[in-house]
C-alpha cells in the first residue's frame, strides 16, 4: 500500500549519506590515511542528520552561494527552501584545499569522509552578517541597538558562530557513524525511515510533531492533545543532542515523557522519539528548521507555540509562528516547505476555567492563570522552590526532583519575560 505521508523535503526522497556494511568498512580503512579534521558537536549532529536523511535533500555542507542564499532569502542556490546555514568551519592552518579528501573526526571517532569542492573565507563581518540574518529577532534584546550589546555574551548561537574558524568548506560527505545515539537511546532514537514506517503501519497520513528541549509540563501536554484531536497521531520529538548549561539532560527528559505517556495519553496515538542535533537557539529560523527536517520524518504539521526555540528575550513571543507567512513559496512541491505550522496561542492552567486554556479561549485575568514554561519549571526545580499546583503532573515532577537532588553543582537559570508571564 502506498504511503499517505508527506514527501521528504527537496523532491529527491530521503537522501541518506550513511554507509553501512562492507562499504563503510572500506571507507573507514581509507579514512585512516586521510587528513584528520576535528569537528564541533554541532557539525557532528549535522553529519548524523545528513547520514540518516533528516536533512534531505542535503548531501554535504553548504557552498558559499547556498550559505548566502539561506541567510538572505531562505533558499539554497538551486531555489530549494532552507532556513538555517549548515556549514563546516576549519582553520586556515589545517591546510584544507579544494579537491582534498578529508576525514571528519570528533573526539577520536571518525564520523565522515568529505570531498572538498569549495573553500570560502569567513571574516568577522561575514559572521556578524550571518548572526544578524539568522539570530536577530524582534524581542527587546534584539531591537534598538541591543543585539550586539547582549548577544555576544548571552546568545549561545551567536557565541558559536562568532567563535567559528576562518574558513568554511563545502562538499559531499560519506557518513560513517551515528554516534552514541542508537546505543544510548534504543527505541527512542529513530531515523526518518523508521518513523515513516511506524506511521505507515498505524495508517497515519496527517501527523503533528511537538518539539521539546524541556521536560513536558501541562502546556506541552495540552499542545500534544490538541494535535491528537485533529491529526492521526503525534510525534513527541525531543532534542537529544547538546543544550546550554542549566538545561535538563536528554535521558531525564525522555524518561519524563515516558511517564507522561504511560499515565495521560492513549499510547496508540503518540510516539516518543529523539533526534541528534544541538540547539542553535535561532528562534523563528529554528522553528522553520524544525518543520523542514520533520517533513523528512513524515510529519506535515509542526506545533509552534510561544517563543519556540527562543533564548532570553531576543524574539517576539509569536515570531516563530509569523515567520511561516514570510518565507518564499514557488508552487513547486520539490522546492517548497510542505510541513505547515499548527499555531497555538499562549496556553496555561486557569482556575476559573477549571482546566487548560489559551488566550483565545480564556476570558479571565492573569490572577486566575498558572503560567507554564520550561524555563520557569527549571528555575523552580533548580532553586528548590515550591512548584505551584497544575504546573506539571506529580509523577513527572517527582522524577525531576530526584534528578535535581542528585546535582552537586547547579547553573543559575535566567528568567526572561516570555517565561515569567510578565509580557502576557
Amino acid at each position: 500500500m502506498a504511503s499517505k505521508l508527506v514527501a521528504p523535503h527537496g523532491g529527491k526522497g530521503l537522501v541518506c549519506a550513511l554507509l553501512e556494511g562492507k562499504e563503510r568498512d572500506a571507507e573507514l580503512a581509507k579514512a585512516k590515511g586521510l587528513k584528520q579534521i576535528e569537528i564541533s558537536d554541532r557539525a557532528k549532529g549535522d553529519l548524523i542528520m545528513m547520514g540518516i536523511g533528516g536533512f534531505s535533500p542535503l548531501s554535504g555542507f553548504m557552498t558559499k552561494a547556498d550559505w548566502k542564499g539561506v541567510c538572505e532569502n531562505f533558499t539554497m542556490a538551486d531555489g530549494t527552501f532552507w532556513p538555517v546555514p549548515i556549514t563546516l568551519d576549519v582553520n586556515k592552518a589545517d591546510g584544507v584545499n579544494v579537491g582534498d579528501e578529508i576525514a571528519l573526526v570528533r573526539k577520536g571517532e571518525v564520523f565522515a569522509t568529505m570531498h572538498v569542492t569549495e573553500a570560502f573565507e569567513m571574516t568577522e563581518a561575514d559572521k556578524k552578517w550571518e548572526c544578524e540574518k539568522v539570530f536577530m529577532g524582534e524581542g527587546e534584546e534584539s531591537v534598538d541597538g541591543n543585539f550586539w550589546k547582549i548577544a555576544p555574551d548571552d546568545h549561545p548561537g551567536v557565541i558559536m558562530v562568532m567563535a567559528q574558524k576562518e574558513v568554511n568548506i563545502a562538499g559531499p560527505v560519506k557518513v560513517l557513524s551515528q554516534g552514541e545515539y542508537p546505543k544510548e537511546y534504543p527505541g527512542v532514537y529513530l531515523t526518518p525511515a523508521e518513523t515513516r514506517k511506524m506511521f505507515d503501519e498505524r495508517g497515519w497520513a496527517n501527523v503533528a510533531a511537538l518539539q521539546l528541549r524541556n521536560p513536558m509540563h501541562r502546556s506541552h501536554e495540552y499542545l500534544a492533545k490538541i494535535a491528537v484531536e485533529v491529526c492521526d497521531g503525534v510525534l513527541i520529538h525531543s532534542l537529544i543532542g547538546n543544550l546550554k548549561p542549566g538545561d535538563i539532560p536528554a535521558p531525564v527528559r525522555v524518561k519524563a515523557i515516558d511517564i507522561l505517556i504511560e499515565n495521560y495519553f492513549v499510547k496508540e496515538n503518540v510516539i516518543n522519539s529523539g533526534y541528534p542535533l544541538d540547539m542553535r537557539y535561532a528562534g523563528p529560523r529554528e522553528g522553520l528548521l524544525h518543520a523542514t527536517f520533520r517533513q523528512n520524518y513524515g510529519v506535515n504539521n509542526m506545533l509552534i507555540g510561544r517563543d519556540h526555540a527562543g533564548v532570553g528575550d531576543f524574539y517576539g513571543l509569536f515570531e516563530a509562528q509569523e515567520i511561516f507567512e514570510r518565507i518564499p513559496h514557488t508552487g513547486d512541491d520539490a522546492k517548497d516547505l510542505l510541513c505547515k505550522p499548527m499555531k497555538i496561542d499562549w496556553t496555561f492552567y486557569c482556575s476559573e476555567c477549571d482546566g487548560m486554556a489559551s488566550l483565545r479561549t480564556c476570558p479571565h485575568d492573569k490572577s486566575s492563570r498558572v503560567i507554564l514554561s520550561g524555563t520557569k519549571l527549571r528555575k523552580a526545580l533548580s532553586d528548590g522552590a515550591e512548584i505551584v499546583d497544575h504546573f506539571g503532573r506529580n509523577e513527572v515532577l517527582d522524577h525531576l526532583k530526584v534528578y535535581y537532588a542528585s546535582l552537586t553543582e547547579k547553573v543559575e537559570v535566567k528568567m526572561q519575560g516570555a517565561a515569567s508571564g510578565e509580557s502576557m
